[in-house]
């Protein structure tokens, strides 16, 4: 028996879950920027989305309308791994996007970017740009931090 059987097929055992004032907006926003497949709505009996999932690059992220009573309005930081930063990120903030940080290649040997989502939801897009150690990234924040 494997150690994940309790893992429905399709997803992973870390599945991010969006709580948003319009649910339906956010699903059109995620497909729009992150290329994101819609793989299910349910509705809910306001009008809004009981549930929902997208799919993004493989794996899927769950969400819904601030339904039933309960789910409160929050907000998440998602990190995101795209094959091309600049233009996620362009495609992002044509889509309605708030920038955080533009593009740009970080100490850590990834070019990110961040956005803050029309839902009020952080995104790290991310690329890594080269391979570097862990000892190699204590090294320049360090080098960064004495600066």
């Amino acid at each position: 028996m494997s150690d994940t059987e309790y893992i429905p097929d399709g997803y992973t055992a870390v599945t991010p879950y969006l709580v948003a004032e319009d649910a339906a907006a956010l699903i059109d926003f995620l497909a729009t920027s992150f290329g994101a497949v819609e793989r299910m709505r349910i509705p809910g009996p306001d009008g809004g989305i009981r549930h929902a999932e997208v799919v993004i690059g493989g794996d899927a992220i769950m969400l819904c309308s601030v339904t039933p009573p309960q789910f409160k309005l929050t907000n998440a930081h998602i990190n995101l791994y795209v094959e091309d930063v600049d233009s996620t990120y362009a495609r992002a903030m044509g889509a309605g996007a708030t920038s955080v940080l533009e593009p740009a290649n970080q100490i850590y040997g990834d070019r990110g970017a961040c956005i803050t989502d029309p839902s009020g939801n952080t995104w790290s897009l991310s690329s890594p740009v080269e391979d570097i150690t862990e000892e190699e990234v204590r090294s320049r924040l360090k080098a960064a931090d004495d600066a």
